[in-house]
């Protein structure tokens, strides 16, 4: 057994009870294959404690390790964090400072263990805007991941899904205009595969925490059909019995895409 199949067996011994009832009700035959998360709340559980943004930032790191290593332990195989949006370059310049920074402690600090559990990263959005060395660090993951297939982690950076959209459409066009495609070839699945991450199969559960009840430009084309899950825990706070909770919803769910239930 792995030494992270092992620590996360501890861990779900030490957080007692609650953990264990939830996974008790798991149903280990209908996990989503596809989850994804807009991480929301780290400001303002940073300011209900006195702190700077940037702490509530950081804390918020502590919260991806932790979904993470539940993700992989109860087999999702595709998790989507919206890391980092378009309309965030608006905010204070000491913010994004500090944002950047701890980009770049992450990447240094988190991608050995990625790498010998089997997580291959990849970033969506316009992250080549980010500071060169961030962007460096962020082209290095990909590359010495490349190989994993135990998880795919797929962080939104610079990522906006109008832009996604409008990315795609110019792509197509242009494919269109050398000939490589005609008119006749254009329908939903030939537009996928001009999307960010075009292999990636579309999120069946979307969740969002701090209590907001809206996607803000995430994922707009592949969240067509998906379950959407509010929670108004702050994402610094979110752990894995709040994470259980909402595999658990989903999987109360019928899922019809658009036809009528005849059951």
């Amino acid at each position: 057994m792995s030494t992270f199949i092992q620590f996360t067996n501890l861990t779900r011994r030490l957080l007692g009870d609650k953990e264990e009832s939830l996974f008790r009700r798991l149903d280990r035959s209908r996990i989503p294959q596809h989850v994804a998360i807009i991480m929301d709340g780290n400001g303002r559980w940073a300011q209900k404690r006195g702190l700077p943004r940037i702490a509530g930032h950081r804390e918020g790191i502590e919260a991806i390790r932790r979904i993470l290593k539940i993700a992989v332990e109860i087999g999702v195989r595709y998790l989507t964090l919206f890391s980092f949006s378009t309309e965030n370059w608006n905010r204070p310049e000491v913010e994004i400072d500090g944002l950047m920074e701890l980009f770049r402690e992450a990447f240094k600090r988190e991608l050995d263990e990625l790498n010998r559990n089997g997580v291959r990263l990849r970033a969506i959005g316009h992250c080549q805007k980010f500071p060169p060395d961030v962007y460096r660090s962020i082209l290095e993951a990909e590359k010495i991941t490349k190989d994993n297939n135990r998880l795919f982690l797929y962080l939104a950076v610079g990522y906006g899904g109008r832009d996604e959209i409008v990315d795609a459409t110019r792509k197509i066009v242009d494919d269109a205009v050398a000939g490589k495609i005609h008119k006749e070839e254009i329908d939903k699945e030939l537009f996928q595969r001009y999307l960010y991450a075009e292999d990636c199969p579309d999120p069946d559960l979307l969740i969002r925490t701090s209590g907001e009840l809206r996607i803000s430009n995430f994922l707009l084309w592949q969240a067509a059909y998906s379950e959407f899950y509010f929670t108004e825990t702050l994402w610094p706070d979110f752990d894995r019995v709040d994470f259980l909770k909402a595999i658990i919803s989903f999987q109360k769910r019928k899922r019809r895409y658009g036809g009528a239930d005849l059951a």
